[in-house]
């Protein structure tokens, strides 16, 4: 299966743009995982982390998240966050 674009954004930077086998995010209505290939599909986020699988199988990495948006297009996931707390 092809890979996903991903994309994390806040006011102040990019912060991640990379491409993931899959990506979970905290909707408003409930989390929501992201595949390649998933309808087009936007909602609101809660405070929450985003998980982001690397390959099939990988341990995912998680990214605290505040707010925001997520739209799912033909060009992949991006997540506009009011802020993300970014392991160092």
């Amino acid at each position: 299966m092809a890979d996903l674009h991903f994309e994390l954004v806040t006011p102040e930077k990019l912060v991640r743009s990379e491409d993931v086998h899959m990506v979970v995010v905290p909707g408003s209505e409930g989390e929501f995982g992201v595949l390649a290939g998933h309808a087009p599909f936007m909602s609101t986020i809660r405070d929450g982390e985003v998980a982001i699988y690397k390959t099939a199988g990988a341990q995912p990495e998680r990214i605290a998240i505040e707010g925001g948006f997520a739209e799912v297009n033909d060009k992949g996931l991006t997540v506009l966050a009011e802020k993300a707390d970014v392991p160092a």
